[in-house]
């Protein structure tokens, strides 16, 4: 498993200005910086949810033909519409997993998940955590991009299901960020709104599961940044008393 490294403040605080956040520091202290995460921002509200567990998998499952039943599977129309498949990328022994809604139309081309502006942007908001993309797994529910970027469909959602399963089984991470509204609600199986999933330690097969904003929606409505980075910090905060 990847260990949690840690970036001095002065380096988190240049990934908080990449990601549009401004952190106020008084004109005394600036030769040593110090971010401190708001108390009451981000105290763990435990909630114990009952989730679908995960599959219990082949003893002999593995990455590779996990990988190639993903890149051929025809479960659902999304194959008829796709540039290809999205597996997921990163560590593949990572403590924690990163989990979106769907490829959109960069990933389609790219065959990789989370690239474009909001794949940068996420790529700020883990490096402010003192992590980088080789050190988590990211993957999606679909693995196929619907097309126009519209919803998942229940039904698409149910013929990815095992992938995801499957890989949650593989990787074995220690805590799961689901990004964004449609990540959590599938995820979880429910249909509250972000605003009531966020701050709370979630269960997903008795793993921690955290609810953080999409980037993509961090680009559209950039005074929510401080929220986003409040819940990165519940997340590690969560993280560490997990050791």
């Amino acid at each position: 498993m990847a260990s949690d490294s840690v970036v001095d403040d002065e380096t988190r605080l240049q990934y908080l200005q990449a990601m549009g956040i401004e952190v106020w520091v008084p004109r005394r202290n600036r030769a040593a910086v110090s971010i401190e995460p708001v108390e009451a921002a981000v105290e763990p509200k435990q909630q114990e949810e009952t989730i679908e567990n995960v599959a219990e998998m082949p003893v002999e499952d593995n990455w590779d033909d996990l990988e190639r039943q993903v890149a051929a599977c025809r479960r659902c129309q999304l194959c008829e519409t796709r540039t290809q498949t999205v597996f997921g990328s990163g560590n593949k022994q990572a403590d924690w997993m990163l989990i979106g809604e769907a490829p959109g139309q960069s990933e389609d081309l790219e065959g990789k998940p989370f690239v474009g502006k909001a794949g940068q942007l996420l790529t700020e908001m883990i490096r402010a955590m003192g992590l980088s993309r080789d050190q988590v797994f990211i993957a999606n529910v679909l693995k196929c991009r619907p097309p126009g970027n519209r919803d998942p469909k229940s039904d698409e959602v149910e013929a990815c299901r095992e992938f995801l399963q499957r890989q949650i089984a593989l990787v074995q991470p220690r805590i799961i960020l689901a990004v964004g509204r449609i990540a959590a609600q599938n995820l979880l199986q429910t249909q509250d709104p972000l605003a009531k999933l966020r701050s709370v330690v979630h269960k997903l097969d008795n793993i921690p599961l955290i609810v953080i904003y999409h980037p993509a929606y961090l680009l559209r409505s950039p005074l929510e940044k401080r929220k986003a980075w409040e819940d990165l910090q519940f997340a590690m905060k969560t993280f560490k008393g997990l050791n």
